[in-house]
């Protein structure tokens, strides 16, 4: 599918509260519990006061990330989505909800599928005990496997696990094991991320006290190869660098993402975008909550150049198996990619990283394993 054909909105929604902290987590949160119903109407009120950013737009994607919305008593997110429903166009054609698996009840479950919510996307992991402790994670791997078979009672059809690969060992066993408890239950989509040391967080502590060797390039590409071989044998699609997916069950919302398509951000910390700027809003709840409380909103504008949104799309888009649509960028940008970015993509092809094929650049198994670097020599 072209990406000039590709027409989609959605909307992200930004729960800023957590049972406890992640070691390797960077992302806007809270342990602090205390503020999260208010939060919530705040965030409905936000949705309310920002109905005209998608104006005209049909909002087929919702996207409850975090933090960790399964925290939430569903009334609150409730309440959210009948605020975006009041005040938006929806031709909804997926709900997502990310959840620990150890917040999942029969309760919970039957009143997100009330809700409409249809996708559940589960911060697995690992599915080590010993790793889930070290990861300070609140669920341990026998819960994992109790929320996958709960969930599946509830009738939702749809879910994806998240797992992390590169954690430092002597061998690949820990995560070849975890793959094959993943495949084993049949998910319809994963994804998977390389652990990496953040600043401020307790792994970005311990790594500059010398209290933790991360593990080198070597041991985590070998690992990315791993995960591509067995997720390819099993039947999955690497529809993106960091997401696999059974034919049908990709992330809609997150395509939308990739293929440069509009969304609007709720709460703290969340990034709206309208195919031509970015806004976002404070990652500081009080500063959220006060703004919200009286009224106005603490949206702070992040204006793109062209060249900005040129070389987002080819960053973006490198990364998906619909890769780089040289006709429409051309006709979009005025570039002509395959001229101007000749001599990097000879030397890229003679290595096997990139494929084209007619009027589409894209990357090959190998060539995702140096994305970043192939993206950053055809920027302009």
């Amino acid at each position: 599918m072209q990406i000039k054909e590709f027409k989609l909105a959605g909307i992200y929604i930004h729960i800023p509260f957590c049972k406890q902290a992640c070691h390797y987590c960077d992302f806007h949160f809270s342990t602090n519990t205390s503020q999260f119903e208010t939060m919530t109407s705040l965030i409905a009120k936000e949705a309310m006061l920002r109905k005209d950013f998608l104006k005209g737009e049909e909002i087929r994607t919702i996207y409850f990330g975090g933090g960790t919305p399964s925290l939430a008593n569903p009334e609150w997110l409730e309440k959210i989505i009948r605020s975006i429903s009041t005040h938006f166009s929806l031709s909804l054609q997926e709900v997502t909800l990310e959840a620990n698996p150890d917040d999942l009840t029969q309760e919970k479950l039957a009143a997100w599928k009330a809700m409409g919510i249809d996708r559940l996307s589960l911060g697995i992991q690992s599915f080590k005990d010993e790793v889930l402790q070290f990861y300070n994670r609140a669920h341990n791997a026998k819960e994992s496997l109790d929320a996958i078979e709960l969930a599946r009672a509830a009738g939702f059809k749809k879910f994806s696990m998240d797992l992390i690969y590169g954690f430092p060992s002597s061998n690949h066993e820990l995560w070849v094991s975890d793959l094959e408890t993943a495949l084993s239950q049949n998910p319809g989509h994963l994804s998977c991320y390389a652990l990496t040391v953040e600043e401020g967080t307790a792994l970005g502590n311990w790594t500059k006290k010398g209290k933790f060797n991360p593990a080198n390039e070597d041991f985590v590409a070998e690992q990315f190869e791993i995960l591509q071989q067995m997720t390819e044998k099993a039947g999955y699609e690497q529809y993106e660098i960091s997401n696999f997916a059974k034919p049908g069950q990709e992330s809609l919302h997150n395509s939308l993402y990739w293929k440069g398509q509009a969304y609007l951000g709720l709460g703290p910390g969340a990034h709206s975008f309208d195919r031509e700027q970015r806004f976002f809003n404070p990652s500081h709840n009080p500063t959220y909550i006060k703004s919200l409380t009286e009224g106005t909103l603490a949206l702070i504008s992040d204006p793109l150049e062209e060249v900005d949104r040129l070389n987002e799309y080819i960053l973006t888009a490198l990364r998906t198996r619909w890769g780089v649509d040289l006709e429409w960028l051309q006709h979009q940008f005025g570039k002509d990619l395959a001229s101007e970015k000749a001599i990097p993509l000879r030397e890229f092809e003679k290595e096997g990283w990139v494929k084209r094929e007619k009027k589409n650049l894209s990357l090959s198994k190998s060539g995702m394993l140096v994305a970043d670097s192939i993206a950053q020599a055809l920027f302009y």
